[in-house]
């Protein structure tokens, strides 16, 4: 994490755990809290990759499942790189940014290492899987002109959310003067890129001197939590996000990854595209990604006795066979939780899902912005 965005926040009371800010207060305050107020969380958990160079906008082309080529100045894009096998084996927040990068970039060390002031393509994604996911890119590379950089250090990133839109809107335009219209526009404004994720998120980019203006200025209007809270707007937006955990476990559809603009079936070849293909015009399909509701009484000595991100689900329809997997998970308020998981659809259309075994917690399935079935 950066150093100096580090002191900012412990100076605010950050309180961390496996490298991500948990909470300033207590996670049921903040979770309180984000039901009636704009909320603002620092997003160092996740990792950037910068990708420059004549050849960057080939080369991604032919990896990932969505049209990289499509990406402007004011666009972002989910997209997801696969295995030959289809497997999904990490989801991106792309964009791209046309001007210099010493316009955005803080430090001469970085401006020097990433792409000598060309066009540069952001790949966002958890810091758990960054370096991984960028050494494995980079073996690719061959001879293609493409340099790949971690940037995960150079830029801040803070999401904002809100389950108000209206409210949201007004504390964005309040704090940048500008704001994003429509998911998945993005706009440069003084204080740092702005990007429109739902209609009740939104991210800013921005080097660390803007960064500390745009802490203060939400200060006034907003209050800040941890990434649990920031994690549940995800989980209710029914964006996935690959996490070690689910690591080549899911083909893109299984994860409604193409519902939400992830994958064109239009473009041309790419890896694990045969699968992801056969997969939409086949009709093969036997899982899909829901919004469950669960509550887990607190027993014994468990700390958390939410699930985590590859605990099974199962259901009668299945017996003890495993009918599906927990994607992402976030805390609600009194102890429950809510979560995306990739089931069975025989069992999704019961409604008969269960946490870790058939006499596990009950998983109540919510609606999702989108249509599943």
């Amino acid at each position: 994490m950066n150093e100096s965005w580090l002191q900012i926040l412990n100076a605010n009371s950050a309180q961390f755990s496996e490298g991500r800010v948990e909470s300033y207060s207590s996670i049921q305050d903040e979770l309180a809290a984000a039901i009636d107020a704009t909320v603002f969380c620092d997003l160092s958990h996740e990792g950037l990759i910068a990708a420059s160079g004549e050849d960057a906008i080939a080369f991604l082309q032919g990896q990932f499942s969505n049209d990289v080529a499509a990406l402007t100045t004011t666009t972002a894009q989910w997209n997801s790189w696969s295995s030959p096998k289809g497997r999904m084996l990490a989801t991106f927040l792309m964009w791209r940014h046309h001007e210099k990068c010493s316009d955005i970039i803080n430090g001469s060390s970085t401006r020097n290492s990433i792409g000598n002031g060309n066009e540069v393509i952001y790949l966002q994604l958890p810091c758990s899987l960054q370096a991984a996911i960028q050494k494995r890119l980079s073996m690719f590379v061959l001879r293609s002109t493409v340099k790949l950089v971690d940037a995960s250090d150079s830029l801040i990133k803070i999401g904002i959310a809100d389950r108000n839109v209206t409210r949201l809107e007004a504390s964005i335009g309040a704090v940048f003067g500008d704001i994003a219209r429509s998911p998945m526009q993005t706009i440069a404004t003084p204080l740092g890129r702005l990007i429109r994720l739902s209609a009740n998120r939104f991210e800013v980019v921005t080097p660390i001197e803007s960064a500390a203006k745009i802490w203060q200025r939400c200060l006034a209007i907003a209050k800040p939590v941890g990434a649990p809270v920031w994690n549940g707007f995800a989980v209710r937006d029914g964006i996935i996000t690959v996490l070690p955990e689910t690591q080549d476990a899911f083909v893109a559809q299984m994860a409604n990854f193409e519902l939400i603009g992830g994958v064109n079936f239009k473009k041309g070849c790419y890896v694990g595209q045969e699968i992801i293909a056969r997969t939409q015009y086949r009709g093969i399909l036997k899982k899909r990604m829901v919004l469950v509701h669960g509550h887990v009484a607190v027993s014994g000595k468990a700390d958390n006795p939410i699930p985590k991100p590859g605990d099974p689900v199962f259901a009668p329809e299945f017996g003890d066979q495993v009918a599906g997997q927990i994607a992402n998970v976030a805390p609600t308020i009194g102890g429950g939780f809510e979560a995306l998981a990739v089931a069975q659809l025989e069992s999704i259309k019961a409604n008969s899902l269960r946490l870790q075994s058939l006499t596990g917690a009950a998983l109540d399935i919510a609606p999702l912005p989108y249509s599943v079935l």
